[in-house]
């Protein structure tokens, strides 16, 4: 499935755990993740584990610094789609980058290890949204 930002091809498929239903689009059981713009798009549910062996999605494709587990990547994934509106969506991001820290990984570190990375070229301003997301958070 194509990005809808940015056209790229080779998204990555995740089912959406249902603590986090809510908070993805169109509350999709699944999604797909762009490694260039880190645009997330409802999937159709069989694309979450298109491969049928079971094993987690290889969210190493989205950047190294992304973290590699689904209890960690995917709210972070949510999150950081969510942050087009902060005051809209001040709650569920907080809500989400909570989930991330509570599952063992620093969000902020990894915003600001993809906003260094030159292969992510996000479809929002990350560096700008940092800031504000460490009032969130503290």
């Amino acid at each position: 499935m194509a990005c809808s930002h940015c056209g790229t091809e080779s998204t990555i498929a995740t089912a959406v755990p249902d603590d986090y239903r809510e908070y993805a689009p169109d509350s999709a059981a699944a999604v797909t993740i762009c490694p260039t713009c880190l645009t997330v798009d409802p999937a159709p549910s069989a694309a979450a584990n298109d491969d049928g062996d079971g094993e987690d999605p290889d969210f190493s494709r989205l950047s190294d610094a992304f973290p590699r587990r689904p209890d960690r990547a995917v709210p972070l994934a949510l999150a950081i789609e969510r942050c087009d509106s902060l005051a809209t969506n001040r709650e569920a991001i907080e809500t989400l980058l909570r989930a991330v820290e509570r599952a063992g990984t620093d969000p902020l570190l990894v915003v600001d290890r993809l906003v260094a990375d030159p292969s992510i070229e996000p479809a929002i301003d990350l560096d700008r949204r940092r800031h504000q997301l460490e009032q969130l958070l503290y």
